[in-house]
């Protein structure tokens, strides 16, 4: 049996998983720091310390020391191959299939949580503690964990979360979950945590300077020639020609290189043909929408009467639905009111209040 009083603490060399890592050692466990690299390292990668692309290489010795300074033991955990498998392939086959992918939500129950509780199996950690601004919570009446969102607003990240399993919630805590950022930094800065200021970063964490279309383009390199000169329909009317369709996303507006008196709009993206249609803005909602990969979260059956708050992308600020679990196990939304750039590939996170409902990933508009 696994020990409940040994936590692994997911450590990023940030402020936030250095004060996780701070406060869970104060509430009494036995604290293990863990640092996994998920970009193969390389060599030319070390002198100028990036954060982020390509390997993190300065992230890992910021976890070390901070692990030192708290006098813990800090662990490292290669996880690049499974992360280029699992993670970056198909963040690339998304974008190739004329989606827009949200890799994080995807990397939290395979990586952050799946591969990493396998290591915490092996030393003997019955818990699992991370720097996300979030809450898990227990209800007694239904038996379920859920995610339920932080205090901050400006920082909280349940929406990425909605994957995580029954059992992945049961070995979770969030330290942070009850704190906003300044309250974060000023405890790393009252005990001397060097990284109390550390800038963080906002970006995906294999895609150097936020640029998704230069990582395709070097990730396939005939991206631009293959998919370059295709059609931009509006109206059934051939209107202009696009750069390459994996360039683009459903409510794109600019780069369209478009003339008309209206404002004109991704609305859908054809990999087939290789064409993009675009519309006016009223013509871009949809009433609903159909997700995959549906995951049920504080209920194990969804109240069909209900209205629940729907967010279709991470700064959304939700929208009034009705949704349903059908026959083949998608999850199905209603909006009350017409929702604008429904996006295939990105994450709808329903929301009863705080508290995550169920979440998805969507795959059309209805």
């Amino acid at each position: 049996m696994l020990d409940k009083n040994k936590v692994l603490v997911g450590m990023s060399g940030g402020v936030d998983s250095s004060v996780a890592a701070l406060l869970m050692k104060q509430k009494g466990y036995e604290v293990i720091g863990l640092t996994i690299t998920s970009i193969k390292q390389e060599d030319d990668c070390k002198a100028d310390g990036q954060e982020s692309g390509c390997c993190g290489y300065s992230a890992v010795i910021d976890a070390g020391d901070i692990c030192e300074y708290l006098n813990i033991t800090h662990k490292l955990m290669d996880l690049s191959e499974i992360f280029k498998d699992k993670i970056i392939d198909n963040f690339i086959k998304e974008y190739l299939d004329g989606r827009t992918p949200n890799p994080c939500t995807l990397c939290n129950p395979i990586i952050k949580w799946g591969e990493v509780l396998k290591k915490a199996d092996s030393l003997n950690c019955y818990y699992y503690s991370t720097g996300h601004y979030a809450n898990v919570l227990f209800s007694e009446e239904t038996g379920r964990y859920y995610i339920s969102k932080g205090k901050d607003p400006f920082k909280d990240q349940s929406y990425f979360l909605w994957g995580l399993s029954q059992e992945q919630l049961s070995r979770t805590i969030f330290p942070l979950g009850n704190l906003t950022k300044p309250e974060v930094r000023k405890i790393a800065a009252e005990f001397g945590l060097k990284v109390h200021n550390k800038i963080e970063s906002q970006e995906i964490c294999f895609v150097t300077n936020n640029d998704y279309q230069d990582f395709l383009k070097k990730a396939v390199p005939e991206i631009e020639t293959k998919f370059n000169g295709g059609d931009i329909v509006f109206d059934g009317m051939v209107v202009g020609k696009h750069k390459g369709y994996p360039f683009y996303t459903i409510g794109q507006r600019k780069g369209l290189g478009i003339s008309y008196h209206k404002p004109l709009f991704v609305k859908k993206i054809i990999p087939e043909s290789n064409t993009i249609e675009v519309a006016v803005e009223e013509d871009i909602s949809g009433n609903g929408l159909v997700a995959e990969q549906a995951n049920l979260m504080k209920y194990s059956e969804i109240d069909q009467s209900k209205i629940f708050n729907i967010k279709i992308r991470y700064r959304d600020k939700g929208s009034d639905g009705h949704c349903r679990i059908d026959e083949n196990g998608k999850l199905i939304i209603n909006f009350i009111t017409p929702k604008k750039s429904i996006t295939p590939g990105q994450s709808v996170v329903v929301f009863e209040g705080d508290d995550i409902v169920a979440g998805g990933v969507i795959e059309s508009a209805l």
